[in-house]
């Protein structure tokens, strides 16, 4: 009995030995789908270790790393991915991180990157607009909700927050027509402020 016991752990040490950077970042992927977000890093830190060049283990870890609160673990992350590849996507979800952690502007220059990348970049307009409504810049927040809108006439979220910063400016009428077309979109959210702010 020791001995299939040794021989198994002696197959599975060489079999995890042999285990290519390629192989831990598609295992990394599979447990972040799964929401396993601790053992999704263990492998991007695994698949990084092998190949300390790959943007995407980067870029992938720091996902992991937002989705459980660790934002600081993910603004490094993504700060590695952009030496090593600069991109919209590592700078937004950069941004978003700092967002959360209440650096608004620095996630103002995050978004604003990201869009310099790829000008079509709807929702980090809406992002940057939530960034510049947190910091009272309402009329800023509206210009870059309009673009976003602009470049998705369907993207509900910006039909709302537009609405929210235009009630912010005292228009009302403004923020009802928004939050009706958001309505009508399927946000909930914005149907309950039409029937209770809106005739």
């Amino acid at each position: 009995m020791k001995n299939i016991l040794f021989t198994l752990a002696l197959l599975i040490s060489f079999s995890s030995f042999g285990q290519t950077s390629a192989q831990y970042f598609k295992s990394g992927f599979d447990k972040f789908e799964a929401k396993d977000y601790y053992g999704a890093i263990a492998d991007y830190t695994k698949a990084i270790e092998l190949n300390p060049n790959g943007d995407g283990s980067y870029y992938n870890r720091g996902l992991s790393k937002a989705n459980l609160n660790d934002h600081y673990g993910a603004i490094a992350d993504f700060t590695k991915a952009i030496e090593l590849n600069p991109n919209g996507d590592s700078y937004y979800n950069r941004g978003m991180s700092k967002a959360d952690l209440n650096d608004q502007y620095g996630a103002i220059a995050d978004y604003t990157k990201a869009i310099e990348l790829d000008p079509k970049y709807y929702v980090a307009y809406n992002n940057r607009g939530n960034s510049k409504g947190k910091l009272k810049d309402y009329y800023g927040a509206i210009a870059d909700y309009t673009k976003a809108i602009e470049l998705d006439p369907n993207y509900r979220n910006a039909y709302t927050n537009r609405g929210i910063n235009k009630e912010n400016l005292g228009d009302l009428n403004g923020a009802c027509a928004d939050w009706k077309k958001a309505a009508r979109l399927g946000d909930a959210d914005a149907a309950k402020w039409v029937a209770n702010q809106c005739n």
